[in-house]
C-alpha cells in the first residue's frame, strides 16, 4: 500500500471514540502514529492508509482488544491472527468462513453472525438481539475484518453485491462505499453483507509463511486503496450516471468530449486498471442493484433503462456480473427475514 493511499479523518475520529481518551492522550496517539491531531477539527482532511493502519495497531496494543473497545468483550490482542491461523486449516472458504464467524461470535457478546447459502447467492448475517443497532464504523470493522481474511483465504478479492445495516446512515459513506460496496442500504431491519456463493467452494491453500507475511502488514492489506474521486474512470462513472444508457457515447465520442484522442483515453483508462467497457458494465451493475430493491421496477423496465435489447439480456449480464440471476437476488434482498 502506498503513501498515496488515504483515509478520511472521519475514520480516524470514530477509531478513538471509544478506546482512547480524549485531549492530551489522544494527542500523543496521533503523533506516534504521523497524524497531526489539528487534522481531527477538519471534517474532510484525509491521512496516509498506512498511519490509519499504524493507528489501528497501536489502540489494538494499548487497549488489548482488537476491535476498538466497541463490544462489551474484548477482542484480545492476537485473535485476529488465531482466526486466521483456524480458518486456513479448513478445506475451502465456506468451512475458513464458518469456523472465523464461530470464533467471532464466541469473543464478542453483541456480534454472533452465521452464513447463509441461498442458493447461486451467500449472506453473512449478523443475529442481533433487539438492542439498539451499533454505529456504522462498528459494523463497517467486522466487516472489515471478516472480508478482508475471506479474500486472503480465497486469494482473490470477494465483490460484495450488498451490504444492509440497522443502523443509519452515516455524515460520510464514501469511504465504505469504496473498502466494499456502492450498494450500502441502512435502517434495514438486520445487518448482512451479500457476496455470490461460488467463492464458498473456492480450497483454502495457505501456508505458515504466507500467514506470517499477511498478518506482517495486517490490518493495512484489508483496507482497500481510497480511489481518486478525481481520477479519469470515476469522472467518466459520474458523467455516465447522469445520462439515459442508449446516450452512453462510443468511445471515439467520449475521447472528443474529453478534448483527447481514442487511444490516449483508453492508455490513460489502461494506467488507472480500467477498460471503457468494465466502466460502462461498473455503473450497469450498480444501477441494476439499486433497481432490483425496488419492487415497483420490472426486469423489463430495469432492462430498458440500461440499455439492453431485452430482458433476457440483462439476465445474461447479470448473472455474468454478480453470479446470480436478478430474479434470486430481488427475492433475497426483499425478503425481510429468515
Amino acid at each position: 500500500m502506498s503513501e498515496k493511499d488515504t483515509i478520511s479523518i472521519q475514520l480516524v475520529r470514530e477509531a478513538l471514540l471509544q478506546s482512547c481518551a480524549p485531549g492530551a492522550v489522544t494527542d500523543e496517539v496521533l503523533h506516534k502514529v504521523g497524524i497531526d491531531p489539528s487534522l481531527l477539527d477538519n471534517s474532510v482532511a484525509r491521512v496516509p492508509a498506512t498511519s490509519y493502519a499504524r493507528l489501528w495497531r497501536l489502540l489494538a496494543r494499548r487497549g488489548d482488544d482488537e476491535f476498538f473497545g466497541m463490544d462489551p468483550r474484548k477482542l484480545k490482542a492476537g485473535s485476529f491472527e488465531f482466526l486466521c491461523r483456524c480458518a486456513m486449516l479448513q478445506p475451502n472458504v465456506a468451512a475458513g468462513l464458518t469456523s472465523g464467524l464461530g470464533f467471532l461470535s464466541l469473543m464478542l457478546e453483541r456480534m454472533p453472525a452465521e452464513l447463509v447459502r441461498q442458493q447461486s447467492l451467500a449472506e453473512i448475517v449478523l443475529l442481533e438481539s433487539d438492542h439498539d443497532p451499533r454505529r456504522a464504523f462498528t459494523y463497517f470493522t467486522y466487516w472489515m475484518i471478516v472480508h478482508g481474511v475471506a479474500c486472503w483465504l480465497a486469494g482473490r478479492r470477494i465483490p460484495i453485491l450488498a451490504i444492509e445495516l440497522r443502523c443509519p446512515p452515516p455524515d460520510f459513506c464514501d469511504d465504505y462505499q469504496v473498502m466494499f460496496s456502492e450498494n450500502l442500504r441502512f435502517d434495514r431491519p438486520r445487518t448482512r453483507m451479500i457476496v455470490s456463493a461460488d467463492c464458498l467452494d473456492l480450497p483454502i491453500k495457505r501456508t505458515a509463511e504466507e500467514l506470517k507475511r499477511f498478518l506482517a502488514h495486517a490490518p493495512a492489506n484489508i483496507l482497500v486503496k481510497y480511489r481518486d474521486p478525481q481520477s479519469l474512470a470515476n469522472r467518466i462513472k459520474h458523467d455516465l450516471r447522469q445520462l439515459p444508457a442508449e446516450q452512453w457515447p462510443e468511445t471515439e465520442a467520449l475521447a472528443q468530449r474529453l478534448c483527447m484522442s481514442a487511444s490516449t483515453l483508453r492508455r490513460r483508462l489502461s494506467e488507472e486498471g480500467q477498460t471503457y467497457q468494465g466502466l460502462k458494465d461498473s455503473v450497469r451493475k450498480e444501477l441494476a442493484i439499486v433497481w432490483l430493491a425496488e419492487p415497483s421496477i420490472s426486469f423489463a423496465d430495469i432492462a430498458a433503462r440500461l440499455g439492453f435489447a431485452d430482458a433476457s439480456s440483462f439476465y445474461k449480464a447479470f448473472r455474468k456480473w454478480s453470479g446470480s440471476n436478478p430474479g434470486h437476488y430481488r427475492s433475497l434482498i426483499l425478503n425481510e427475514s429468515h
